[in-house]
């Protein structure tokens, strides 16, 4: 058996056991979802600082963790259905946590200045600033992931039951795109779309990813029996915001001098390799969401 064809049987075996990990975990209701959510967090805010010490950065790692797990406990509480009578906590518990996880995450952001004067290390603007930018690049879009399937699913019918479809439907939308855009690219792609950071990436594929992410939200919009334009217009959004964040990732690489982010994933690299682009795509998805909701 060639190498090739090896790796592709790799790869294609870990994409079947990843695939079940996220089905399973979104089977499992919104605990198993943010379960999930929180895993990519912490494994992805670790091959983040790794890659800032592969450029000679000494970031506040435990700082960094610790101000994202508050943004994430935040995000988590103010979503979760406290009204469904799963919780055991008085309804009075929920808004004192959300506040008390922000003002947790707000500390270690200024901490992260005062340990800095004690750590006595070099380049100590460099190390605040990629401690600080592990939990912007990985923390908060998390947390943005956190309430995209509550406002895609509508907030009454999310508080009476947990539909798994809303999520994997949105990520599905992020996968069609990579899928077609490498389909389209190995079959037409012959303009290169960013070579100095994605050599492999084309226009051509950049347009069948676009095209494939839509019929994808087509697709959605006919099996939850949602709005057309809604699902197909955040397919658009998030195809565009994908290719964004399949870039920065491979610029952050391409500045570390490192092929992948990890090793995590056999044949896929880590974790901000193959979840690069849900990450970038939730800011992005969020907006179009709130704003769609004033016209659609």
């Amino acid at each position: 058996m060639s190498d090739k064809m090896r790796n592709l049987l790799v790869r294609t075996a870990s994409g079947i056991v990843l695939f079940g990990v996220v089905l399973g975990a979104a089977l499992m209701g919104y605990i198993g979802y943010g379960a999930l959510m929180l895993v990519i967090m912490c494994i992805g805010l670790w091959e983040f600082y790794a890659l800032a010490r592969a450029k000679g950065a000494e970031p506040q790692g435990f700082l960094g963790l610790i101000c994202s797990l508050a943004i994430f406990s935040s995000a988590f509480i103010f979503v979760y259905p406290w009204q469904d009578g799963l919780t055991m906590f008085d309804m009075r518990y929920p808004p004192i946590v959300f506040v008390a996880g922000v003002a947790v995450a707000a500390l270690c952001v200024m901490l992260s200045f005062v340990f800095e004067v004690f750590r006595n290390r070099p380049n100590p603007m460099m190390n605040i600033a990629m401690t600080l930018m592990g939990v912007i690049y990985l923390a908060l879009p998390i947390a943005v992931m956190l309430l995209i399937p509550s406002l895609l699913q509508g907030y009454d019918k999310y508080l009476q039951a947990w539909n798994p479809l809303y999520f994997l439907f949105y990520l599905f939308l992020v996968w069609g795109n990579d899928v077609f855009a490498y389909l389209a690219g190995i079959s037409f792609g012959k303009h290169k779309l960013c070579e100095r950071l994605s050599p492999k990436k084309s226009w051509e594929g950049f347009v069948g990813g676009i095209i494939g992410s839509v019929a994808m939200g087509a697709v959605a919009a006919c099996v939850l029996e949602e709005n057309y334009l809604l699902w197909m217009g955040l397919a658009l959004v998030v195809a565009l915001a994908s290719v964004v964040g399949d870039l920065v990732e491979s610029m952050f690489k391409r500045d570390a001098g490192v092929k992948d982010s990890g090793n995590i994933l056999p044949g896929h690299g880590g974790i901000l390799d193959r979840f690069d682009a849900l990450i970038v795509s939730a800011p992005f998805a969020l907006l179009y969401l709130y704003v769609a909701a004033m016209f659609i």
